[in-house]
């Protein structure tokens, strides 16, 4: 049987309160769990001792049997010194999506479009312009 430490929520609408479980990882998200070793409250402060409450022994004994933590439970536990969290590397972190880059490629073509009708644009009436004069004058 899979054991995860996860966040369990609860709390209203709009004002989440979560609950930090050790549950079977095929269980819902808020179903039965086995047993609750902490809490979590993101409305608070980050520096409010508050925020996170943690039973270190109990999360150490689940670890210890082989339970795993989320990715979220797991940044808490590294923050709180329990569990030490190798860094992810995402490498396309900063990089637009497909579709934005399309976009993105669709607007500059329409930008060099008007530039060069503007550019064609102010080239033609200067060369229209003395005709038009030579027309008043006769």
């Amino acid at each position: 049987m899979a054991v995860s430490i996860r966040l369990s929520r609860g709390g209203a609408k709009k004002r989440p309160y979560y609950k930090i479980v050790v549950s079977n990882a095929t269980a819902p998200r808020d179903g039965k769990y086995l047993e609750q070793v902490g809490t979590y409250n993101p409305l608070l402060a980050k520096d409010d001792e508050n925020r996170v409450k943690i039973n270190a022994d109990r999360v150490s004994y689940w670890l210890g049997v082989g339970a795993q933590p989320t990715d979220r439970v797991a940044r808490m536990l590294d923050k709180l010194g329990i569990k030490e969290r190798k860094a992810t590397n995402n490498p396309k972190k900063g990089e637009p999506g497909e579709k934005a880059k399309d976009r993105a490629e669709e607007k500059a073509e329409k930008a060099r479009e008007a530039a060069e009708a503007a550019a064609a644009a102010s080239a033609a009436p200067a060369e229209e312009a003395p005709a038009a004069d030579e027309a008043t004058e006769a």
